[in-house]
């Protein structure tokens, strides 16, 4: 009995470009079948989430002790400014971090 998975060549190629993975044909291989091994995995427990009371799996707590809100003076731009040199006009200035492409 073949099984049809959710995943298939295309869409791993697409969750592949998503993720900015490129490995070679025998990882992919590998990385398929890790897929499909997630697929059932899911399966199995999409077959108890049908029977059970989702509730009941999340008992409610009390909670007797809260810790004290306290509001404490912050950073002055002018110390920031004196901190890095990556501070400027509120903002702080961080690497790109999405390649081309996205």
């Amino acid at each position: 009995m073949v099984k049809k998975t959710l995943v298939d060549e295309t869409t791993l190629e697409n969750l592949l470009y998503l993720s900015r993975l490129s490995p070679e044909s025998s990882s992919k291989e590998i990385l398929a079948g890790q897929v499909r091994q997630i697929e059932e995995y899911v399966e199995i427990l999409s077959k108890y989430a049908e029977d059970e009371d989702i509730a009941a799996a999340y008992p409610a707590t009390e909670v007797e002790q809260f810790r004290d809100s306290t509001v404490v003076k912050a950073l002055e731009s002018s110390d920031l400014k004196k901190i890095t040199p990556e501070f400027m006009d509120g903002y702080f200035r961080v690497p790109k971090v999405l390649g081309g492409g996205a």
